[in-house]
């Protein structure tokens, strides 16, 4: 494994990038215009209001929050304090510990390290600078020393209570919120307000509950967080500096996010907690869990999106993400177990890439491209930084192992090789070492859970004819059963057994609907069965709009599967291919369809029949997803001139397509159909194969929730409506062949 390496500023290798359309950049700033001059957002920037100190409070219930795709994950009622990467519980913990193995090496890292000495000097700054903007020299490892300082010192006094320490944390604290105005430079402040803004806010609310820091000085500390730090936090995540969304790295959201939340509870400011965790879940940035875990693999790897980058930020992700997560859980929101526990997936995934498995040979991990509005193009695994080691795997496994049961195998094998864990200063002097508080071994180390609990979180998909399916292990599980059954109550046969890594297993049980669960075998015996996952296997109707009703606005599903549509706008009834069909007059008409209507699709095709009265590039005949980020579309027309297919989680610029060399014909009937096959994906023209893609390794279940599913209406605001007629739309599970489709054809 490696150390930290020198911090490169977070930035692309490349400033040059395409230019951007006006859907793509919310204003005519640049990153490259921005990175030139000075970032300015200072103490008077924005009028913000001072905020409360608040009390201490008992520690959460930590079930507000349903840890799924559909869950607000909003608090209510009061902070709780301390609250943010430590409650008083914990406090007592690492107090009742720190003389005993493993939390002793970690303590002993802190009382050692020269930040938490009461010799420690601050060094106050008026203005901090990160960036060179070309007048200012840069000082911000004042900052990031101080604020390790001052954590390490409020850390020091929690433990040992010796006051002398938190007086030292006091007087750091004091003299930064008397002093600092503002964060300039180029772009890279943001990197500076967001990573030392959570961690200097997790300092404050250690201290928070000190009689000797006084309530005036106390209000002046969360009043230079408020209005130095969250103004920039804020203007970051709401802009992006006027760039394309896909611009920025992860890392450059989640560390606003982190500081938002954090100065959220210090402040005691709902509004700003809220603003954090509504992000984190449904953001449009790539700090958004969705976008942040890019990419899920068989067996709940999730691939991190900078895993094309290098492995430096991807281990720093991990860092910020967990920090957030704790955060939230002392809270009482559970963003751990958010999305099917999907930090879990990419801390997983991110612990093997970096973990040695013989040697001096890394663990190998699937990795699907990636790419940006920058064309990084990356096709392959990157390599550099790999084996960094960052102080944050004791939080990740501690978390999902010995709180709630979980296997997690490569964060606890790394948390294990890694500690004790260090804080700043026992990562080399420069600022990736400072990137995280730290000394996770002594501050999250909890006893070893009693029982595991039974696997979870199993899912089925359904790729090329097989089943494929993923679970979440047990603390203890030492090997897996897994059981098929063709009724919901069994009885059940086991299929497999002795599964032990990765947690995935692939079954051929032909045609039909098939149900699985999965047992653990540990030490104390075979746990209790999983959740029940479902297997629909071969070419199903999934959603059939006939299109037959003539009046209304109902657009009724005979799939028996609930999927009907409303007519919008004007859109009206006219003559169809067979009976009648849905009239879209390419201004203001569509057909809007349920919410995550291809949630549970893998293989999939769809079929219409298309009347097309006019040739405008970019009109759809469907298009399904959740913005511009994420969606999956059929174009009769695309910027090349032909009929276009695209699905992507990355918005345009990530787009896995397959393209005609032909436009739609207008003025008459036309067949066309998309099918998808594994990964083999296949544009029909009445009946003909009209394209095809053998590398489209996005399936409709990864886009995740979809609230804006359409027939003739864009994700982009600026594409025009189609403008013409919808016939016998059918979405079938699995891909129909080609003489399928031909019989489809016949059938009209």
């Amino acid at each position: 494994m490696k150390k930290l390496e020198p911090h490169d500023r977070n930035e692309p290798a490349s400033l040059t990038r395409p230019t951007l359309t006006p859907a793509e950049a919310p204003d005519d700033v640049s990153r490259a215009e921005l990175g030139r001059r000075s970032f300015l957002l200072s103490l008077g920037a924005l009028a913000l209001a001072g905020c409360g100190a608040g009390s201490a409070d008992s520690p959460a219930t930590h079930l507000l929050s349903s840890g799924t795709m559909s869950g607000t994950g909003a608090s209510t009622g009061p902070f709780v304090h301390p609250g943010l990467l430590h409650t008083q519980a914990d406090f007592d913990r690492m107090a009742a510990k720190y003389a005993t193995s493993p939390w002793s090496g970690s303590w002993n890292l802190l009382i050692n390290n020269s930040h938490a000495s009461l010799s420690y000097t601050p060094h106050p700054q008026t203005i901090v600078y990160r960036g060179y903007d070309g007048t200012h020299a840069e000082n911000y490892s004042t900052l990031f020393n101080d604020v390790a300082a001052a954590y390490a010192c409020a850390l020091r006094w929690k433990i040992s209570g010796d006051v002398n320490y938190a007086n030292k944390a006091v007087q750091i604290m004091n003299a930064w919120s008397s002093t600092l105005t503002s964060i300039q430079g180029t772009t890279d402040a943001a990197l500076a307000a967001g990573i030392y803004g959570y961690e200097f806010a997790n300092a404050g609310e250690i201290m928070r509950t000190y009689s000797g820091w006084a309530a005036a000085d106390v209000t002046s500390f969360q009043n230079m967080m408020r209005n130095v730090f969250y103004s920039i936090n804020h203007d970051f995540l709401i802009r992006h500096n006027g760039t394309d969304i896909t611009h920025y790295w992860a890392n450059w959201d989640l560390c606003q996010m982190a500081s938002i939340m954090a100065i959220g509870v210090l402040c005691d400011d709902r509004t700003l907690f809220d603003e954090a965790v509504t992000y984190f879940q449904s953001g449009a940035g790539n700090g958004a869990v969705a976008q942040a875990v890019y990419y899920i693999h068989p067996g709940f790897l999730g691939q991190w999106q900078e895993t094309g980058r290098d492995q430096g930020h991807n281990t720093l992700g991990i860092a910020l993400m967990g920090a957030m997560c704790e955060m939230a859980w002392n809270q009482g929101v559970d963003l751990y177990g958010y999305d099917n526990n999907r930090f879990l997936m990419g801390a997983e995934y991110v612990a093997k890439a970096n973990l040695i498995q013989s040697g001096t040979t890394y663990y190998t991990v699937p990795y699907v491209p990636y790419n940006n509005v920058d064309n990084v193009n990356q096709t392959v695994f990157a390599t550099g930084s790999q084996g960094t080691v960052r102080p944050c795997w004791a939080l990740v496994y501690n978390h999902y192992v010995n709180r709630k049961g979980l296997a997690a195998p490569y964060s606890k094998m790394f948390a294990v090789q890694i500690q004790p864990e260090g804080g700043g200063g026992n990562y080399g002097p420069n600022s990736g070492g400072f990137d995280q508080l730290g000394y996770g071994t002594l501050t999250c180390t909890r006893d070893a859970i009693a029982a595991g609990a039974a696997p979870s979180g199993l899912k089925a998909r359904t790729p090329a004819g097989q089943v494929e399916l993923s679970w979440w292990g047990s603390a203890y599980g030492t090997s897996y059963n897994v059981k098929r059954a063709t009724s919901t109550s069994g009885p059940w046969t086991t299929i497999a057994s002795g599964i032990s890594d990765l947690l995935t297993y692939t079954d051929n049980p032909g045609d039909g609907t098939w149900y699985y669960v999965v047992s653990a075998m540990t030490p104390a015996g075979e746990t209790a069965d999983s959740n029940r996952a479902t297997a629909k296997v071969g070419k199903t109707l999934h959603t059939y709009l006939a299109c037959n009703e003539g009046t209304g606005t109902a657009v009724s599903d005979a799939s028996g599967q609930g999927h009907a549509g409303t007519l919008t706008g004007s859109a009206a009834w006219g003559t169809g291919k067979s009976g009648s069909a849905v009239a879209l007059n390419g201004s203001t008409d569509y057909v809007n369809l349920p919410a995550n209507l291809v949630t549970d699709l893998t293989d999939f095709t769809v079929a219409c029949w298309v009347y097309w009265n006019a040739a405008r590039t970019w009109e759809r005949i469907f298009d399904f997803g959740s913005g511009t980020g994420r969606y999956m579309f059929l174009t009769p027309r695309s910027g090349s001139g032909g009929i276009r297919f695209a699905i992507t989680v990355d918005g345009g610029h990530g787009e896995q397509a397959v393209t005609s060399t032909a436009a739609l014909p207008t003025a008459q009937w036309v067949h066309v159909a998309v099918t998808l096959s594994g990964r083999t994906a296949t544009l029909y023209v009445n009946g003909a194969v009209a394209g095809t893609n053998n590398a489209e390794f996005l399936s409709p279940w990864q886009l995740g929730g979809t609230n804006q599913n359409w027939i003739g209406r864009s994700q982009y605001s600026g594409d025009p409506y189609f403008n013409g007629k919808i016939d016998e739309f059918r979405i079938y599970r699995g891909a129909l062949g080609a003489a399928d489709i031909a019989a489809l054809i016949a059938s009209s």
